[in-house]
Order: C-alpha cells, then sequence, then structure tokens
C-alpha cells in the first residue's frame, strides 16, 4: 500500500471540501473494493476521507410512499431492518444475500451502488425499482445512473447521499451466488407495480441492465407463463472462459423465472 492521509471529517459539507481541495482524495465507505485495491497497489490516492460515521449518510425512514435509504447503512442494517421488511421485503432479502456476514457489515449500500460493480447486488434494486439516486449535488433517477462497467453518472467530487425507493405492489430477487465470493453471476430483480412491471438483471453483463422484452411481456401478464419462449441474446452478456456467455444467458432465464415465481408467494 503507498503512503496516504486519512482524513475523518465532521460533517458533509467538509467531506465535499476535502475532496474538493484533494482532487486525487478517494471517499472511504465501507472500502470493500477500495481496500484490497489499495493493498494490491492499484490505487494511490491522497487522501483517504473517511464517510462513515456521518450522520447525514445514515437512517432508514418511510415518508410518503418512499423508502429513503441513507448511503452510509450497512447491508446488514438494511437486511435486519424492520422498516425495510414491511415496506419492500425483497430489499431486505437481497442485502442479506451480499457476500458473507462480514461482508454485510462492513459494506455499505451506498459504497455498492456508487462502485457500480458488475456482479454487485444493490444496483439491481436500484434499477429494478426504479429508485432515485440523491447526490451532494441533484437527484439522479436510476435509469440514467448506471453508464457501464465501474462507471455511473457521479461527476468528481459527487457523493451519493441516499436512495429513494418507491414502493412496489410486490418485488423479489434471485440469484445464482458464485460459490466462493457470493457475487452474483446472475441476479434478478422483478417489481410490479401493478401498472408496470421493471425487471434488472445484474451480474452477467458489464453493467446492470432492464431486460425491456420481459418487461414488455409480464406487462401482460405478471406470471411464469409469459416469459415462455422468450430469450436473452449471448452478445449481450459477459463471456469468459469459467462462464461462457450462453450459460449466462440460461442463468438469467431461469432466475428470472424463478423471481417471477417469488411474485406469486408475496
Amino acid at each position: 500500500m503507498y503512503a496516504l492521509n486519512y482524513v475523518r471529517p465532521d460533517s458533509l459539507a467538509q467531506a465535499l471540501a476535502l475532496l474538493e481541495e484533494h482532487p486525487d482524495a478517494k471517499p472511504l465507505s465501507g472500502g470493500m473494493t477500495l481496500v484490497p485495491t489499495l493493498k494490491q497497489r492499484l490505487a494511490a490516492p491522497s487522501h483517504l476521507v473517511d464517510l462513515t460515521r456521518l450522520e447525514e449518510l445514515r437512517g432508514i425512514a418511510l415518508e410518503g410512499g418512499v423508502l429513503r435509504i441513507g448511503a452510509a447503512t450497512r447491508h446488514a442494517e438494511v437486511a435486519e431492518s424492520a422498516v425495510v421488511r414491511q415496506a419492500i421485503p425483497a430489499l431486505a432479502c437481497l442485502a442479506g444475500l451480499i457476500a458473507d456476514p462480514q461482508v454485510r457489515n462492513r459494506g455499505t449500500m451506498g459504497g455498492s451502488v456508487a462502485n457500480n460493480d458488475p456482479a454487485a447486488d444493490f444496483p439491481a434494486a436500484v434499477l429494478g425499482l426504479g429508485a432515485t439516486v440523491v447526490t451532494s449535488a441533484r437527484r439522479l433517477p436510476a435509469d440514467d445512473f448506471f453508464v457501464d462497467m465501474f462507471e455511473t453518472a457521479l461527476a468528481p467530487g459527487e457523493l451519493v447521499v441516499a436512495i429513494e425507493y418507491p414502493l412496489p405492489q410486490r418485488a423479489a430477487y434471485r440469484k445464482y451466488r458464485h460459490p466462493a465470493s457470493g457475487y452474483a453471476l446472475a441476479g434478478v430483480f422483478v417489481a410490479d407495480f401493478g401498472e408496470r412491471v421493471r425487471l434488472a438483471v445484474t451480474g452477467a453483463a458489464p453493467s446492470v441492465f432492464r431486460w425491456r422484452e420481459a418487461e414488455q411481456a409480464l406487462g401482460a401478464g405478471c406470471d411464469v407463463a409469459a416469459l415462455d419462449g422468450l430469450h436473452i441474446d449471448p452478445d449481450l452478456l459477459l463471456d469468459d472462459e469459467r462462464t461462457p456467455a450462453r450459460y449466462r444467458a440460461n442463468l438469467v432465464e431461469v432466475f428470472t423465472r424463478r423471481a417471477v415465481a417469488a411474485l406469486a408467494v408475496r
């Protein structure tokens, strides 16, 4: 690890000022990706700006039909929250499936969303629910937030403050876990809002995406039978020796059917 400066601001305003003052600084939340990167000397920030203790970035609240979760809220807190379990049970379920207990008790929702790892779980919920990403500068619809592998619409120095989730009538998340890491080789989040259905896929492509053909099929009847004969193009998906694109396509199709079937249970 290269030498760097560690700072712990007392407020969000102070954190933003530090990031503006030091262009090579990096914000630190759970550190699940950043810390290993530093250990391998793949990054050399001038400062680490620790966001984990900022009360402005924490908390879970339900108000006006919107579930707002602070960016520094840990995965385990989302999974165990009675408010989340009542409002959007699928979101609590997703958080409880992330990696392992060590990661769930350290990693944060905002860090996962801002990092946009291709196999991360939370981006599927954000996109699948059509959430709003609240940043230190603006409000971004989920459809405009995720750009590409490890890339989002965040500008330099801009921080995720909270995620606001609209409440669906019912939702479900199902994924095929990598046996070692717990990451999603294919994860599908489906949300039924009554007048429309949204379906987001993570783990299978360079970035989380909506499978719009499946959404259209489910809009005519939100049950597994509506997916009969529907296939995803493997050319859209990641391809490697261990997990070929055709295998990923099969996983997406299988776990889409499982997620939709789980809606009936809800």
